[in-house]
This record gives structure tokens, C-alpha cells and sequence, in this order.
């Protein structure tokens, strides 16, 4: 799907088609988690209001969580789905606001300490931030579908992400567009694909072995999948970010800067790179296949429905379409 708008600055921008050979699928419990998951980020004191509270009603995250695990049980549909919530809010409250990257590492610690379970036997009542008590529920929560291996796998990088929203906020303040190499390796922390990812074998229930976790193949797929699906989210939020605080954190921008690209081309480019990376998928899964794995085999799958249910959701989303549709970026 190709969108068009005006560029203040010059002639209107057209994303590319993202192009997609992956199914594309919608979980049966979909109406019931989307009401459910804003029911569990307001409970659990995530959103500030009840005007942020309505924004969230409106984006139906759940339907972002029915496209990307469509194979998934209730419970485990729940479970997904709110750790997503989680993520969008602390995008809102911690990584598009002012907030220095000081106070934001100085917050690190309350997550770090659920994560590393360093008070081992506390309960959500004895944890005072909201974050860091949603984050314990989120925990408990893989524990009981999972098991010590897929936990670990999520803590890891969790805290590799949470510590990549210091970097990320030190652009923001100082104003820097980082290099190209830096942005591409940090985006790929930044974009919290891996903490999704991570859960697609406790969703399907098909759990994945250590060996199979870190086959050298099965970490060339990850890789290639979280790129599609952050360049696809630069480009989509792209009209979101425009002119805000961390628009530095865009990989058009970082184009435009550093290789001298128009806004067009530099989209343009990211077209090209998401398809290579696409191509990327399809080669590895061919190869991965005949390891003759049921789980890596849903795995794969996995990965490709986060790539088709992302495209799908964002360009539907409000969350991303009402800046498209914005008077000084009027759709064509």
C-alpha cells in the first residue's frame, strides 16, 4: 500500500509499496483482547489520563497483537498483547518525551531489579512504580506459559533494550543524528523486536531449544526480520516523528544527513533495503526448513506474521495515520 502526502519543505512524499510474501492473519480472540489489554493498561496505572486512555482505545492495539500472533491461544494472546502495550506506553511516557537520558538510566534500575529478580518472592503490591509492577505481571506471566530458558532469553533482551533508551535519549538531547553503522546497530536494539520475538515461541507454545536459539541460520533470520520491521516503522512513523524531539532517531533522517538524500529518496533507499531484507527471509527459510524442526518451523512463521501484521496494522492505525491525514501533510 502506498501512501502520498505533502511535504512542508517541498513536493508531496509517497512511502514505497511495502511489499509483503508472507500470510496475513487475524487471531479469533481479537475483539475481546483489544478491549482487554486497555482494560489491563489502565488497572495496572500505564496511561496518564483518561484522554491518553481513549488514545489508546482508539489505536485497538489488540488488533496489532491478533495480526502478529494470529496462532496464539487466549491467555498467551493476552499475555503478548500487553507486553506491546507496555512497550508503546513507555515509548510515550519515556523515550518521546523531554526526558533527559540521565533520568532516564537513573530509572533503569527499578526494571533491571524485576528483570534480574535480585528481591527474589516480592509481589506486584511491593513494587511502588507502575512500569516496573506491570513489568512483574508481564514476568510472572512467562513463567507460567514458558519456562527458564524462554525467560531468560526475554530478560536479556529487555534489559539490552531498556539500556538503549539511554543512547537513544542522548541523541535526543544533543541533537545528533547518528551515523548510519551506529543507528542500523542500535535500531535493531532500540525497535524492541527482539523482546517480541523472544515470545513468539512461548505464543505458539512450541518451544524452541538452546541449540536452536542460537543456530547461526536462525539468528540471520531474527536479524533480518527485526530490520524490515523497524525500517517499516521509521518509514510509517515517519509523518509522527516529523519536527518532534526524537526525529533524530530516524533512519530517513540519518539518510538525508549523512548521505546527502532528499526526504524521497532516503524513503526510497529504506524501500530498497526492507526488500533486500525480505529476500533475506525468504532465502534463510528454505535453508532452515531442513533442519526439520517443528518449532523452528513456528518460529519462522512467527517472524513473518510480525512482518505482514505490522505493515497491516500501521497503515490503519491511528496511532500513525491520523499524522498522515494531518492538514500539513494531507494525504494525496
Amino acid at each position: 500500500m502506498a501512501v502520498s502526502n505533502t511535504h512542508a519543505h517541498g513536493p508531496p512524499l509517497r512511502l514505497p509499496v511495502l511489499s509483503c510474501p508472507f500470510p496475513s492473519e487475524v487471531n479469533p480472540h481479537v475483539e475481546l483482547v483489544d478491549r482487554e489489554t486497555v482494560e489491563w493498561a489502565v488497572t495496572s496505572e500505564l496511561l496518564d489520563g483518561s484522554e491518553m486512555a481513549e488514545r489508546y482505545r482508539k489505536a485497538r492495539y489488540g488488533w496489532l497483537g491478533a495480526r502478529t500472533y494470529p496462532y496464539a491461544g487466549y491467555h498467551r494472546l493476552r499475555l503478548v498483547t500487553d507486553w506491546c502495550v507496555w512497550l508503546f506506553a513507555f515509548d510515550d511516557v519515556f523515550c518521546e518525551t523531554d526526558r533527559h537520558a540521565a533520568e532516564i538510566a537513573r530509572s533503569l534500575p527499578r526494571f533491571v531489579t524485576v528483570l534480574d529478580d535480585i528481591e527474589p518472592g516480592r509481589d506486584s503490591r511491593q513494587v511502588d512504580d507502575a512500569f516496573a509492577r506491570a513489568l512483574l505481571d508481564i514476568k510472572s506471566r512467562i513463567i507460567r506459559y514458558g519456562d527458564a530458558d524462554q525467560l531468560d532469553r526475554w530478560c536479556v533482551v529487555t534489559k539490552d533494550y531498556l539500556a538503549a533508551q539511554v543512547w537513544e535519549a542522548a541523541n535526543r538531547q544533543d541533537r545528533v543524528v547518528p551515523t548510519l553503522g551506529d543507528y542500523i546497530l542500535m535500531r535493531r536494539r532500540t525497535g524492541a523486536m527482539l523482546t517480541v520475538f523472544a515470545l513468539i515461541d512461548v505464543a505458539s507454545g512450541l518451544r524452541l531449544t538452546p541449540q536452536e536459539w542460537r543456530h547461526p541460520d536462525l539468528r540471520a533470520i531474527t536479524q533480518s526480520a527485526n530490520d524490515v520491521v523497524v525500517w517499516d516503522n521509521d518509514l510509517i512513523s515517519y509523518a509522527k516523528e516529523k519536527g518532534a524531539g526524537n526525529s533524530v532517531n530516524n533512519l530517513v533522517n540519518v539518510l538525508a544527513r549523512h548521505r546527502g538524500y532528499s526526504c524521497q529518496q532516503a524513503m526510497d533507499e529504506i524501500g530498497r533495503m526492507r526488500d533486500a531484507a525480505v529476500a533475506q527471509m525468504v532465502e534463510l527459510r528454505g535453508v532452515l526448513a531442513r533442519l526439520g524442526s517443528e518449532a523452528v518451523d513456528a518460529y519462522v512463521r512467527g517472524l513473518e506474521y510480525w512482518v505482514s501484521g505490522s505493515v497491516d496494522y500501521s497503515l490503519t492505525s491511528p496511532r500513525y495515520t491520523v499524522a498522515w491525514q494531518r492538514e500539513d501533510l494531507l494525504a494525496g
